[in-house]
């Protein structure tokens, strides 16, 4: 990356034209510290009306803190706000909403036991008389139609009934909702971290059509091929601070990782291309499984080796996962679950990092089950708060844990940093079998990099991984990935015939064509 590609930080912003309007929202040494935490020095960048901002940078990096100070979540130390020109003061979320300003959080914050219906008035408040209910609905059905073509909703499921993908494409439909309040800026927290390759490049699209309509949009995202495609700038954060702002002629994937202090390895990549696999034949004791009938029904995962589960999000994949867990647990095989819906089945919220690193000590394995199923339960036993301390603080450095010490709360930690956690704790485990729900989910280019590494070391080691992730570039980690399709396995793909196109071929295959 040249000098030259980069806007400089320090430099007045780009001059407007006399008759353009001034920025939607302009920041000037914006500051947030928490202790003796300096979350963002010196912020300054500003957002202009129908822009897609790219927004990239290492768990940590403070996205997460500024996106909070421009919803009002927040009120900064030091710096001013101004919009649409003019300085704003007592900023608050009533104040941002009135701005037109909306976000879709990396944590979703739906209401499980309420309807689709339901959590729109929640938000839209004007949703209120005799038919508020149906006008809910309408809303909603008429924004998920122009954001995802397809989605098979009616508005008035139970939240809790729907998919994580489903619930993804909820929440931000909701934000693109106008019901009486305007929408200029929508925040997108890592909001393809849940779709899959197709429903991913629906929303895309969406954002360039909102764009010439004049609504801006933060895209955040460790998927930087997306950002790549949608952005007009990228705003690279490091430490708190803007480490780079890149023009839309100078984005590309290499420029936004060498910015974000990222060194490529052309080795590893290549590696990496090359996938986890390294040619060796089956194992003659490998893990079988038979999901549903039919011809392709049967799982294969020889000891060390990787197996993938691809397909559209949604397809069985994670049920399938779940029924591998009670399988391989009814069997007393030693088994980890990293769990994709990490504030539902992941982290404990009310524990510190430590302990959510470190669960062992609630199940008490010398007890005899009395069924064929073991009844680990939360026994009563003494806990070595000193090894939990001294495994945390390994992992933390194994793996990069930043944000908090070991004995903070789970939840002082970024997602990214909380998915760490979950999958430090699969690792760390005696399991020889782990079992991987989307593990990358909002975790950055780089940690992303190390797991890689991570997971061929252990497959080395004997250890075998089934993974599911939405990620189609993550499957050339796999030996052989089995595509999805309601349910139902669709085709086997071995690691050197696994590339986009005859995933989404099988992805959207007729079962009639793939069995025939």
């Amino acid at each position: 990356m040249r000098e030259d590609e980069l806007i400089d930080i320090d430099a007045p912003a780009p001059p407007q034209s006399s008759g353009a309007p001034p920025a939607l929202i302009a920041l000037e040494g914006i500051g947030k510290t928490f202790g003796r935490v300096k979350a963002l020095a010196g912020i300054r960048f500003d957002f202009r009306a129908g822009e897609c901002v790219g927004i990239a940078g290492h768990n940590g990096a403070g996205k997460s803190t500024l996106m909070a100070v421009l919803t009002g979540v927040f009120q900064p130390d030091e710096g001013t706000m101004s919009i649409e020109g003019r300085d704003v003061s007592g900023y608050d979320p009533n104040a941002a909403r009135a701005a037109g300003v909306r976000c879709v959080f990396q944590e979703l914050s739906l209401c499980a036991n309420l309807s689709v219906a339901e959590n729109m008035s929640i938000v839209h408040p004007e949703l209120r008389g005799r038919d508020w209910r149906r006008r809910a609905c309408a809303l909603m059905l008429e924004q998920l139609d122009a954001i995802f073509p397809g989605h098979g909703l009616k508005g008035h499921e139970l939240v809790a009934d729907l998919s994580l993908t489903q619930r993804q494409m909820v929440e931000i439909a909701r934000a693109f909702t106008v019901v009486s309040d305007p929408v200029k800026l929508v925040i997108l927290d890592e909001p393809t971290s849940s779709l899959d390759a197709h429903t991913a490049a629906q929303l895309l699209a969406f954002v360039a059509k909102a764009g010439e309509r004049g609504i801006a949009t933060i895209l955040i995202s460790h998927m930087l091929r997306e950002i790549v495609q949608a952005a007009h700038r990228v705003l690279v954060m490091r430490d708190g601070r803007v480490a780079a702002v890149l023009p839309r002629e100078a984005i590309t994937h290499d420029a936004i990782v060498a910015a974000m202090g990222q060194d490529l390895d052309a080795g590893t990549a290549q590696a990496t291309r090359r996938g986890i696999g390294t040619g060796r034949p089956p194992a003659e004791a490998a893990h079988q499984w038979t999901l549903g009938a039919g011809a392709n029904a049967r799982i294969d995962a020889p000891r060390g080796e990787v197996v993938g589960f691809a397909g559209l999000a949604g397809q069985g994949q994670s049920e399938a996962l779940l029924t591998i867990y009670e399988a391989a647990t009814r069997a007393r095989e030693r088994v980890a679950f990293v769990a994709g819906d990490r504030p539902r089945d992941g982290v404990f919220p009310l524990w510190s990092i430590a302990q959510n690193l470190d669960i062992r000590w609630l199940l008490d394995r010398s007890r005899k089950p009395s069924g064929a199923v073991p009844s680990f339960g939360l026994l009563p036993r003494a806990v070595d708060r000193r090894a939990a301390r001294e495994l945390a603080r390994a992992w933390t450095e194994r793996i990069g844990i930043r944000g908090a010490p070991a004995g903070a709360g789970i939840l002082s930690l970024s997602g990214g940093n909380q998915q760490k956690v979950l999958f430090a704790r699969a690792l760390a485990s005696d399991a020889q079998l782990i079992l991987m729900d989307d593990p990358t989910r909002g975790v950055d280019i780089g940690t992303k990099r190390e797991l890689y590494r991570l997971i061929r070391e252990e497959a080395a080691r004997g250890r075998t991984f089934i993974w599911y992730t939405t990620e189609n570039d993550e499957f050339a980690h796999c030996d052989r990935t089995y595509v999805f399709r309601a349910g139902r396995v669709t085709r086997l793909l071995h690691a050197h015939e696994c590339d986009e196109q005859s995933l989404l071929a099988a992805s959207f295959a007729d079962f009639e064509e793939v069995l025939a």
